[in-house]
């Protein structure tokens, strides 16, 4: 059976982006703060040598390490990380997220709103004092499809860059999909023929298959050359970004009031945007009779373990990289299908602000377990923000990944 590697280079194969290697867990730290709490000198932001500094000093580098950042500025959510070089990847000190929706009727307008445009100038106000007051070495700034598909993506962005001091770049597809990768490789299955990495965004989708047969070794070493061979477009992947994520489909079909027909039709709009991959690439028939897994890196996903593990509220330590069976992703899907929009507010693991697109993201993955049979699925509570931030401290060589020392070695 041939794999990814005897296969030419495919439209879905971009130009890959910067490297990384695998991370570990982190802990989210610090409470939601207002942009008033939060006022800060602006910060300035220099393309060839990315580093941050307040206005009026250099940025703190004490015995601790340098602070690197990470923001992911999606359809639906504003996101912040800032690490610390460990000794075994890297130590998350502070974190940021809020639901901004900035893609809130891209889709039917083709532009960003006023509304939504002020949201998330909100949100960025509280990301820039949180960069700032922790000294920033480096950071990465990206936008993803609400930038991408907006005709007044660069209008906002500028207003950003002078309002907030914040230049956000807007990521390629082909980058966003190897990031996502990258920040969850640790929690990729390496023993397995294939795995296929996915994660449902806001207003895009991006699918990842990955030829595992040529990786072996120990788990994290086994992790980070599966990177580096992605990274140098060895073969190993093939990837796709779909133009579909939960804020699209819900505007698209409605989120509120799902019924088992409007379900179905979410799934048969999917389905009809990963055929032409399936088609090209002919996964089902690559697979057939190999031993597979799905590692999903998305809210959907998350929100469904948590639901399945019946957590009195969702926490990140028991989600990430835990294991489920596909049949209980679907039993929580159509569990989810048979409550009232007012039930899923009620429901800890979602909550009023995601109980009008739950049901969409779940939409996707059944499109993407019904296109490749498959019988355990991964999750993963990291991605884009963990893989830019490997990826900044491997460019300074301070990311390491070696194992803990037992006593006396």
């Amino acid at each position: 059976m041939s794999g990814f590697a005897d296969e030419p280079d495919k439209a879905e194969n971009g130009p890959v982006g910067p490297s990384d290697r695998l991370v570990q867990p982190h802990r989210t730290a610090g409470a939601e703060r207002t942009p008033q709490d939060d006022a800060a000198p602006p910060l300035r932001y220099q393309e060839n040598a990315p580093r941050f500094q307040h206005a009026d000093v250099g940025p703190r580098r004490d015995q601790r390490g340098p602070v690197y950042g990470a923001l992911d500025l999606g359809t639906n959510n504003c996101r912040l990380l800032l690490a610390r070089p460990s000794r075994r990847g890297f130590r998350v000190i502070d974190a940021f997220s809020r639901i901004i929706r900035l893609g809130e009727g891209v889709s039917q307008t083709g532009r960003l709103s006023d509304a939504a445009m002020g949201r998330t100038i909100d949100a960025l106000r509280v990301c820039a004092s949180k960069l700032n007051r922790a000294g920033t070495h480096r950071a990465r700034l990206v936008a993803t499809e609400a930038c991408r598909s907006a005709a007044n993506s660069g209008d906002f962005l500028r207003r950003v860059r002078g309002e907030v001091g914040l230049e956000i770049e807007v990521l390629a597809p082909e980058e966003e999909a190897i990031l996502a990768v990258a920040g969850c490789a640790s929690l990729i299955d390496t023993n397995v023929d294939y795995a296929l990495v996915f994660d449902i965004g806001g207003g895009s989708s991006e699918l990842i298959w990955l030829d595992l047969r040529r990786i072996s070794g120990p788990a994290p070493h086994a992790a980070t050359r599966l990177v580096e061979n992605v990274k140098r477009r060895s073969g190993l992947a093939v990837w796709t970004s779909l133009p579909v994520g939960v804020v699209t489909l819900a505007e698209r079909f409605g989120g509120r009031e799902v019924t088992p027909d409007l379900f179905e039709a979410m799934v048969g709009y999917v389905s009809g945007l990963i055929a032409p991959f399936e088609e090209r690439h002919e996964f089902r028939r690559r697979i057939a009779g190999s031993s597979i897994h799905f590692l999903g890196t998305s809210g959907t996903v998350t929100t469904v373990a948590g639901i399945q593990l019946g957590l009195p509220r969702y926490d990140r330590n028991q989600v990430d990289g835990c294991w489920m069976q596909v049949a209980d992703v679907n039993r929580v899907t159509y569990d989810l299908l048979a409550r009232s929009y007012a039930e899923r507010v009620a429901e800890p693991c979602i909550g009023h602000d995601r109980a009008d697109l739950v049901l969409a993201g779940c939409a996707i993955l059944e499109a993407i377990i019904r296109a490749w049979p498959c019988e355990r699925l991964r999750v993963a509570d990291r991605g884009l923000r963990e893989g830019i931030l490997s990826s900044l401290m491997m460019e300074d060589n301070t990311y390491r990944t070696g194992r803990r020392r037992r006593r006396g070695e």
